[in-house]
């Protein structure tokens, strides 16, 4: 009933060959994965270290207007047709529309 199975000289090897799927499998998902968002968060932090006066930038909220102050981490915001002035915090911005206006 029960079969007794020696291991061959080489179990070291088939060690490896067991675990390089595994390994495959976490390099393309780090490739594919992690890498982009790592680039795309350092993207963000530029952006956000590079704001200053007179940019007009969009906020994640979807309103759009010009930065008219700036403080370490908030920013305030105007916003056209009437003018009004909004703040921020400095992570709320989304994107840059345009530097200076």
């Amino acid at each position: 009933m029960f079969s007794l199975q020696l291991t061959p000289a080489g179990g070291t090897d088939t060690l490896f060959r067991a675990a390089l799927p595994m390994v495959l499998v976490f390099g393309i998902f780090y490739l594919l994965l992690l890498l982009p968002m790592q680039r795309q968060k350092k993207a963000q932090r530029q952006m956000l270290a590079s704001l200053e006066n007179g940019n007009i930038v969009q906020t994640t909220g979807g309103l759009i207007g010009t930065i008219v102050a700036l403080d370490n981490d908030t920013l305030v915001i105007r916003i056209k047709p009437d003018n009004v002035r909004i703040q921020v915090a400095r992570s709320a911005v989304a994107g840059v529309i345009s530097e200076k206006s």
